[in-house]
């Protein structure tokens, strides 16, 4: 069921807040505690606002790091196009050959590529990181006709937030 859109294009117009949390996990285990108390879920929806872009430093990206996260990388794919021409192998007793062929070659050229690409940045992203997008508070809202309900089984859950 599509939430309907106000003028502003705005999701939240015709739902009716029932609950306000700090983080996106309170109000996830709010939703799911009414789903496994057999609450319309379908006519439910979590709304952020207040949103900002967090990225998360996990540490210095040098090219040995680079190196060796292509070099895994490209064993991967490599083991993953062995396995594949493997299935396909005609000579009995080849497969093992060529799926060892498909890990070295691919961590050899993963390892190329990763070593590579980052020495191609010329130190203008020296570092690792994982983005994410956060809210201030995260609104549970309900179709009206079912709120009133929602607002009651969510307090009676202990899962209530703050309104």
């Amino acid at each position: 069921m599509a939430l309907p859109a106000s003028a502003s294009g705005s999701p939240a117009a015709g739902y009716t807040p029932v609950a306000v949390y700090t983080d996106y996990l309170r109000a996830q285990k709010a939703v799911d505690y009414l789903s496994d108390n057999h609450f319309p879920v379908d006519r439910t929806a979590i709304v952020g606002s207040g949103l900002k872009l967090m990225e998360k430093v996990l540490g210095r990206m040098t090219p040995a790091k680079a190196l060796g996260r292509g070099a895994i990388a490209g064993a991967w794919f490599g083991l993953l196009i062995g396995l594949f021409l493997a299935i396909f192998s005609t000579r009995a007793g080849t497969a093992g050959i060529v799926i060892l062929w498909g890990l070295i070659w691919g961590l050899i050229a993963g390892a190329l590529f990763g070593v590579v690409s980052h020495l191609l940045t010329k130190g203008q992203r020296d570092f690792v990181a994982v983005s994410q997008v956060v809210a201030d508070r995260y609104e549970v809202l309900v179709d009206p006709e079912h709120a009133e309900r929602a607002r009651e089984m969510l307090q009676a859950g202990g899962v209530s937030g703050g309104m």
